[in-house]
């Protein structure tokens, strides 16, 4: 058969589980016309059979029989002569219908007509796969490592789809190796070209959420609400959680007795701190519950600002602050507001850092007491290297500060 060639190239596609009958026939047809267009001009009087289950093709070319030496259009018009030897009976005026055989498209059509049909599957694929998982974005997802690179990690779900999980969406503590399964969310997915990039993170704060839902029922049942989530991933993390049953603890059901529940999410996040607290409109209330496990003695709102001076004890200080800093600032991020935290009272060999406003810049003395280090002895007790840490002032600054206090407390 002279259909052979393209016809075998069906197989490739035949089964695909991305695209229907239906689908296939139309892009099939589509390509065939495409084709015809190129050969003949025009396709309009072409039928396409096509059977993709069987690999079976036909395509049949419409024309009516004129008299010998008045055809003015091959395409559309035939001779007697011509039609005659299809089948002898025909007469001027009636139409014929001819089958035209691939192989006459010449060698060089049918591979480029290949190469088009080839193109157009994979288009419809990609298309496909990009509804799918854009549909999925924020979603809770699990697929197994494909291999590692320098920058990423290639995962392929049990569909045979490539996602891909940037270096920074990996929790630091991660470590994978070739078959791993591996949960996240799928945070983005985007056309590069006609390819849909599939983003896979488990650094989005959606991420942890999404595990409260998974392994805490009444989060999943929709009786507690996860309000929001703020992380340091693999570090810290703060979420808040309410429930419109008063008969619920929110804070108890989500960490569970002797923290039953919380400790398989703790463990999926590389053993990433999770504090999980009562939500409330209560802006000072909430500020106190964000800074736990801090215990504050007054705030000051500043609404205009978004700003809140809160006063600790010098010895809650540290609890306000946190490993890193890490405490401080995603109390922020969970209420909105920048916290800046002061020492109540100090002691009597101690010198308040404003006292230095004549060699220190100011600008320098409000980032320390951003952090609660307002006097002298609560900069020099720290490491110059969690300074670092915990503000966004250079090393340089930084020691240069402690140069002036040393100096002072010498003299």
């Amino acid at each position: 058969m002279e259909n052979i060639d393209l016809i075998n190239s069906f197989s490739e596609f035949k089964d695909n589980k991305h695209i229907d009958r239906v689908t296939l026939m139309a892009i099939l047809e589509d390509v065939f016309r495409n084709a015809l267009k190129k050969k003949f001009g025009e396709d309009d009087n072409f039928d396409i059979i096509i059977n993709p289950d069987k690999g079976d093709l036909e395509i049949w070319r419409n024309r009516i029989v004129v008299a010998d030496g008045e055809v003015e259009d091959e395409n559309q018009e035939i001779s007697l002569t011509e039609a005659r030897k299809i089948e002898p009976d025909f007469e001027v005026g009636e139409d014929v219908s001819e089958e035209v055989k691939l192989i006459s498209l010449g060698r060089r059509a049918i591979l480029a007509l290949r190469q088009n049909l080839i193109s157009k599957i994979h288009e419809h694929d990609n298309t496909n796969i990009y509804k799918q998982f854009k549909d999925l974005e924020g979603e809770l997802y699990s697929a197994e490592v494909h291999h590692i690179r320098h920058r990423a990690v290639i995962l392929l779900d049990d569909e045979g789809n490539e996602l891909v999980m940037p270096k920074e969406k990996q929790i630091p503590s991660d470590f994978f190796r070739k078959g791993d399964s591996v949960r996240g969310v799928i945070e983005t997915v985007e056309l590069k070209g006609n390819k849909p990039v599939i983003i896979f993170s488990r650094t989005a704060p959606v991420f942890l959420e999404k595990l409260f839902e998974q392994e805490i029922p009444e989060v999943f049942d929709g009786l507690i609400n996860v309000k929001d989530v703020v992380r340091i991933p693999g570090e810290k993390a703060k979420v808040a959680v309410d429930s419109y049953d008063d008969r619920i603890d929110p804070v108890g059901a989500c960490v569970g007795m002797k923290g039953s529940r919380i400790h398989g999410i703790v463990r999926e996040l590389g053993n990433e701190n999770i504090d999980v607290i009562n939500y409330t409109t209560n802006t000072q209330l909430y500020i106190a519950r964000a800074l736990s496990p801090a215990k504050i003695t007054s705030i000051k709102i500043d609404e205009e600002n978004k700003r809140a001076q809160v006063m600790l004890k010098p010895e809650e200080v540290s609890k306000a602050i946190g490993r890193g800093g890490h405490n401080i600032r995603l109390a922020g991020q969970l209420t909105g507001y920048e916290i800046d935290v002061y020492r109540e009272g100090s002691a009597d060999e101690d010198v308040e850092l404003s006292e230095f406003a004549d060699e220190i810049e100011d600008w320098i003395i409000k980032e320390f007491s951003k952090i609660g280090l307002d006097t002298a002895k609560s900069i020099l007790e720290k490491e110059v290297a969690d300074l670092v840490k915990i503000t966004d002032l250079e090393e340089e600054t930084i020691l240069h500060v402690i140069q002036i206090l040393q100096d002072e407390f010498e003299d």
